[in-house]
């Protein structure tokens, strides 16, 4: 029987150790938080009744997580530790009563627990200086640069306190979110499982721009160091924070006994479907300080506060139905249709099913009983089958595409079964939006929308198509006029000129983004010198790795593809990246950008270094040259100056570059 016990504490070690490095270290977690924190439980429990069992590397002594050398390491001042985890209603219960044993007449705060990542801010007099992520809760990632390119950062505060670190959550709301993964659909990437999985792939993301587009926002929930100031209780200081210009955990609230609390976190969990953002659970914390310190912690939880757990909403219903959808790469999606079912607020009938692999699994066939949820509790998929179909075969999705009907492939590298054929209608409405939106081609007044119109007109059937428009045609389409039609022609003439990165990211060759557009447009300089280039030139590029090159060489070997560049470059598109040069003063520098400068924006300055033949980092290390600093310059000056590197100001940037 020992031996069997061991044995599962082994497996559960090795389990909740490869869970958590997927959730904290890649951000690619593939159990809910629910799932893990009851695995987690079951662990803690095993260890108190085997404590001769217990691992000293066990998870449950550990915040979870290291910091990554992506970012600097921060030694956090105070420890950002993790709160013990209930899922029933009798533990806050039993929570109550442990706490009355030491303090008399205790009140608590009880505020919704948002479903994003740890962080930690810190502020001089006044000033932002640092941002990190929780990491293992003693050190994590300076993601400084990051943090202030979200809004409920305030970069200075209206009281100069000495010092103050506070706590807060970086979350994506849920509007964010859908957009995000819509983008990263049309795209053909691999989209993000949940707000909690996005917000921590974007803020850790090395390019703050990336960061920036994705719309995150924050939530404080602690005061974690002051200086120059006292604090008697936790809502006193919520409030305060409020007056600092902080976005604060929202609608916490302050109750009297146990009881109450039990109530509110019942309130809590009725609500957390019309909050616009994802929470998880709720926390109970006792609210005097002083009691705090009473009650102490224990080796891994302080014995103050506790988090309630809101188990994930699941449902059986009958499989009707699989319907595939063709997205704009010609990936098979299949979707499920199903007897509809009340879940986290709303009625949902269909929900995702990921792809065959997912399929053979769960051994799906249609007219199986299944369990469906929502994934964050927001986007609805298929979890298992709680009873298979009498006579029932697993479903298979189609040979053939079901609306080209070409023959679909699956490459070795990828789940996905796929369309190869470019001309596909189900691609095409995906592929003009793409070519069209912002980051690409940036054709305005080609939305969505009036991309639809043109394709359902038979005016439109490749990108090329739409340099032949006429205005008339145009005209003559619902809502639209003889100013509309003008308008988009002057639109598609001057995107004629774009710089041949925007053409290369709209043509959406698989697994090229926008920053690998830019990186071959601006090494092969033409779109001749790229279509001939073979994969081993390709992965010469920083960051081009072999997968990515191979796309490349496959786009272009495509008969289709060429036939579309030749027809785009006859209607006058620009095929040439025009990379001004201007000397080679800054040839071999690499420089880092840090602060607010005073006329300059970031990408000018980078701009600046670039044509003349330096470098721009978005980190400072040894190999550093120079670093740039302007207003609010944080870490980055910090570390410079640490490691002896030459500060520049704006004026001796453009001073040393020659210009005016």
């Amino acid at each position: 029987m020992s031996k069997e016990i061991q044995k599962q504490m082994d497996e559960l070690y090795e389990q909740l150790k490869y869970h958590s490095h997927l959730y904290y270290d890649l951000d690619s977690p593939q159990l809910e938080d629910y799932e893990y924190d009851r695995m987690l439980h079951h662990l803690m429990d095993l260890e108190e009744q085997h404590p001769q069992y217990r691992r000293a590397d066990s998870p449950t002594v550990r915040v979870g997580g290291h910091a990554e050398n992506t970012f600097a390491p921060v030694v956090h001042a105070v420890p950002l530790g993790s709160l013990q985890d209930v899922f029933e209603e009798e533990a806050l219960v039993d929570f109550d009563c442990k706490v009355r044993e030491t303090v008399a007449d205790p009140e608590y705060t009880v505020e919704p627990k948002i479903d994003g990542l740890s962080v930690a801010l810190e502020y001089r007099d006044g000033v932002f200086v640092q941002g990190a992520t929780r990491g293992d809760g003693v050190t994590g990632e300076d993601v400084s640069e990051n943090l202030r390119t979200i809004r409920a950062v305030p970069l200075t505060l209206p009281d100069k306190l000495p010092r103050l670190i506070v706590r807060g959550e970086v979350y994506m709301p849920v509007e964010s979110f859908l957009r995000v993964i819509k983008e990263q659909e049309d795209a053909g990437e691999k989209t993000f499982k949940n707000p909690r999985n996005a917000a921590a792939g974007s803020l850790r993301q090395k390019n703050a721009a990336v960061a920036a587009k994705r719309g995150l926002d924050l939530f404080i929930f602690n005061v974690q160091l002051v200086e120059g100031k006292e604090f008697s209780s936790h809502s006193q200081s919520l409030d305060y924070l409020k007056t600092q210009g902080f976005h604060v955990v929202p609608s916490y609230k302050v109750v009297q006994n146990g009881q109450q609390a039990v109530e509110e976190v019942q309130n809590i969990g009725k609500r957390r479907n019309d909050y616009p953002f994802n929470i998880d659970g709720a926390v109970v914390k006792v609210n005097n300080f002083t009691q705090r310190e009473e009650l102490g912690t224990t080796a891994k939880y302080p014995k103050w506060a506790v988090a309630f757990k809101y188990p994930p909403e699941e449902k059986e219903t009958i499989l009707r139905d699989v319907v595939v959808q063709v997205g704009r790469t010609g990936v098979l999606t299949p979707t499920a249709v199903f007897d509809p079912v009340e879940l986290a607020g709303t009625t949902v009938s269909r929900a995702t099913m990921h792809n065959q692999d997912f399929i053979d699994q769960k051994g799906i066939s249609i007219g199986d009983t299944i369990v469906v949820r929502k994934a964050g509790d927001i986007i609805p998929e298929v979890v298992t089958v709680a009873k298979h179909a009498e006579g029932g075969s697993v479903y298979k999705l189609p040979e053939f595409c079901p609306r080209c009907g070409a023959e679909t492939t699956r490459d070795e590298d990828e789940a996905a079964l796929r369309c190869p054929n470019i001309d596909c209608p189900a691609q095409l409405l995906r592929t003009l939006t793409h070519f069209a939106s912002r980051d690409a081609m940036d054709i305005e007044g080609l939305g969505e929308a009036v991309v639809t119109l043109l394709v359902d007109a038979g005016l439109v059937k490749s990108p090329a198509d739409l340099y032949i428009l006429k205005a008339e045609d145009i005209a003559g389409l619902d809502r639209m006029g003889a100013k509309s039609a003008e308008n988009l022609l002057a639109a598609l003439a001057k995107s004629k000129d774009n710089e041949l990165s925007r053409l290369l990211y709209g043509l959406g060759i698989r697994n090229i983004g926008q920053k690998a557009a830019q990186q071959l447009a601006a090494h092969f300089g033409t779109m001749e010198a790229l279509a001939a280039a073979d994969a081993e030139a390709l992965t010469q590029i920083e960051g081009m790795g072999g997968i990515m090159a191979q796309r490349v060489v496959e786009f272009f070997a495509n008969q289709g593809n060429r036939e579309l560049v030749t027809r785009l470059k006859e209607l006058g598109l620009n095929m040439e990246e025009h990379v001004e040069t201007k000397g080679d003063t800054f040839a071999g520098m690499t420089f880092v950008l840090t602060g607010t400068l005073p006329t300059l924006k970031r990408s000018q300055a980078k701009e600046i270094i670039e044509k003349l033949g330096g470098k721009v980092s978005g980190s400072v290390s040894a190999k550093t040259n120079y670093v740039v600093a302007g207003e609010e310059a944080g870490s980055k000056l910090t570390k410079a100056q640490q490691l002896g590197i030459t500060i520049w100001d704006e004026d001796t940037l453009l001073k040393m570059a020659g210009e005016n």
